[in-house]
Order: C-alpha cells, then structure tokens, then sequence
C-alpha cells in the first residue's frame, strides 16, 4: 500500500476505484466497502484507492462533541493496508477544507489526485461544507467528470438491525461490552501508550503491573476490570489481567483514569515502552474493597479468570520458559 498526501505529492499514477470516508475503527463494515472497491477496481483494470483525513473531521467542524477516536492514525493506516488496498490518500483536514465546496472536493481530489473512474460510498453519506454533499450529487458529478458512483447500504452483519458503525463500536466500549466491540471491529479493541512510573501500589500487593498511558482522544471502555494481551513493540503479545479506572479502594475522588495491565508469568523492566493494551472480556466492575487483602483475594479470582477465558495455562503447565513482568 502506497500513502499519498492531499495537498502535496498526492496523484496516483493509475486510475482508481475510491471509498471516502473517517475510516475510524477500520471495522468490518469498512472492510466490506473496501472489498467493493477492490472488486470494482479488479473488474475495471483500476487502482484501489481509500480516501480519509489527517485526523477526524469532527475534531475540526464541532470540536465540543468530537467523538473519541478507535485508532490512532498509525494503528489506521496498518489496518488499512492489511485490506489489501493499493493507495491511501490522506486528506489534510482543517478550517480551509471544512468550508470546501462538494464539488471542489470533487475536481480537486477525487479526480485531480486519483484520477477516479468508479466512487463507492454509504448509501447515506454526505461531504464538503456543512455536509451538503450527497450520493445524488455524486452521481450527477460524476456523470459529468467520468466516474460512475455505487451508494451501499450499511451492513449489520446479523448482529441486529442497527448498522455496524464507529459510533454504534463507540457506545459498546463505553459500557464495557468489549466483546460485543471485537465482533464489529473484527479484532479486540487496542489502545496505545508508553508504559510509565507508578506508586508501585500493584508490585506491593504482589501483582505489579504495567501503567500504560494512553492520549486523551483516544476511546477506551467503561472503568473494570478485563481479560486481554499486552503486545511488545516486537510484536511478542502476552496475557494480561487489566485493570482501567480510578483505584476506589485507595483513591476515592480520583479524575485521572489509570490503565494498568499485570501480565501472566512475565517479569521484566517495561519502562518506557510503546505498549499495545487489547481488550477481549470484560470480568467486573470497579469496586472499593474493605481491606488491601480483600482486593487481593479479589486480583487472585481476576488472574485465574483471565487464564480461562484466554486459555493460558500457568506456568509450567503446557508452557515452558515464558517470559513475564515487573514494571509497576
């Protein structure tokens, strides 16, 4: 997958089939859209091309209600060209561009940058200053500059009648239904940080943990406990008991949320690391616990729970010399 840039180096040196859009999440809704993309752009002798923005366009337009992002844009730009497609158009988005006429849009991207032969987009998606473009004025664009435009229903997938969307993943993480989450998304819900210096309160009470701090704009689930994977930046992913709020039992009026993952039958120094958190199940609620051996009995059941529902026996059960953690 080649990236190109808008403004810049940004024309591809094919013809394409395109897809518009945020692309947040790269859920398996997009997928689906791309596959259609791919398929046209098979059928016609074209390039495939997604077109998406530099950052939400949201973040730019209505900044108060900006929704929280899925992924980052590296994490984006990975799952996209793990779709198979052939260029990345990157759109910077700001002031200039939220005002930008459809048609604009249009000439100056679509066809001036990717030199557009076929558009395929939501059957319901808008674009250009205040969202005044629409798949009718696609169409009738395109009947005029040469590319032929398909507008898509929304896919659900079986999994009810709501479409799959970033918003409708959006809402599944904030009440904690990761697993609900991962089936839209295709994956487990990741989020990314660098593993910081804590008070060590885990490591005293005999599960240290990794603390992982992660932008604010970044979508994370409701404040629990969860089964999931701590992936190295080596790509090495481990099984992690995680831990994500404010710590009731010690911190009663805390604001800043913590994420901290006690990875299973590992023990090395984590500090400073890019981590990848993936969260597969959520195991309960936050809870302020009487006494420190209270909350430990609990963290024990937490820890036997993760290796089910991961299927990671303890060490030296079926598994040989597997590295493990120290880092909180």
């Amino acid at each position: 997958m080649q990236v190109l840039f808008y403004p810049g180096d940004s024309r591809s040196p094919r013809p394409c089939a395109v897809t518009i859009g945020a692309y947040d999440g790269v859920h398996i809704g997009h997928r689906l859209v791309i596959d259609r993309v791919k398929s046209v752009a098979a059928d016609q002798g074209l390039a495939s091309a997604v077109v998406t923005f530099d950052r939400h366009p949201a973040s730019v337009v209505r900044p108060e209600s900006a929704p929280m992002l899925l992924t980052d844009m590296d994490q984006k730009l990975e799952l996209l060209e793990r779709t198979g497609v052939d260029y990345v158009l990157l759109v910077h988005f700001d002031a200039e561009r939220a005002s930008e006429s459809p048609v604009r849009f249009v000439e100056e991207v679509l066809v001036g940058a990717l030199d557009a032969k076929a558009v395929v987009v939501g059957h319901d998606f808008h674009f250009g200053h205040d969202r005044s473009g629409n798949v009718t004025l696609l169409g009738e664009l395109g009947s005029k500059l040469g590319f032929d435009v398909t507008g898509l229903r929304l896919f659900s997938g079986g999994l009810g009648q709501e479409p799959i969307s970033s918003t409708r993943i959006r809402a599944l993480l904030a009440q904690g239904s990761v697993s609900e989450a991962a089936s839209l998304l295709g994956r487990p819900h990741q989020v990314r940080g660098v593993v910081t210096d804590g008070d060590k309160r885990g490591r005293q009470l005999g599960f240290p943990t990794a603390n992982v701090t992660f932008p604010a704009a970044m979508a994370v689930p409701a404040d629990g406990v969860y089964a999931g994977w701590y992936q190295r930046p080596d790509g090495v992913r481990l099984p992690a008991a995680i831990s994500l709020g404010r710590r009731p039992t010690y911190y009663e009026a805390r604001a800043e949320r913590l994420l901290e993952a006690h990875l299973l039958d590992f023990e090395a120094d984590l500090y400073g690391e890019q981590a990848r958190v993936e969260f597969v199940a959520h195991l309960r609620a936050q809870a302020r616990f009487e006494s420190s051996q209270a909350l430990v009995d609990q963290m024990h059941r937490d820890v036997e729970t993760t290796r089910e529902v991961l299927g990671w026996a303890p060490a030296g059960q079926d598994q040989q010399n597997r590295p493990g953690l120290s880092s909180e």
